[in-house]
């Protein structure tokens, strides 16, 4: 789901990020609450709201539902890196621009 949304919405899919341009997005950390069971053969519903924007972070938040039925959340916090060095850099302005914070 996260591939998807920076190719779909941040225009920046993981093969420009990581083989052109030497960049990541590794999850720093994650933290997800599962609410009732799924079982084998349900379809489920994921939305993927933008929690906050740091310097170079990024804090999404994963909801999944059956229906109307919330079956798990998980939120999670990813850096943007310079995969050379190791070490997390600025979001490039072309990628801060396409990310809107979804205040709740």
């Amino acid at each position: 789901m996260v591939e998807d949304w920076f190719e779909e919405v941040v225009q920046h899919d993981f093969n420009q990020l990581h083989v052109e341009s030497g960049t990541g997005v590794p999850t720093a950390a994650i933290d997800t609450q599962f609410h009732a069971p799924s079982r084998l053969g349900e379809r489920l519903t994921f939305e993927l709201l933008v929690q906050a924007l740091g310097h170079s972070s990024l804090t999404l938040q994963i909801t999944a539902y059956c229906g109307e039925q919330k079956r798990l959340t998980s939120c999670s916090t990813l850096v943007f890196m310079d995969l050379n060095s190791g070490k997390s850099m600025p979001w490039t302005e072309a990628i801060r621009q396409r990310i809107t914070v979804d205040n709740q």
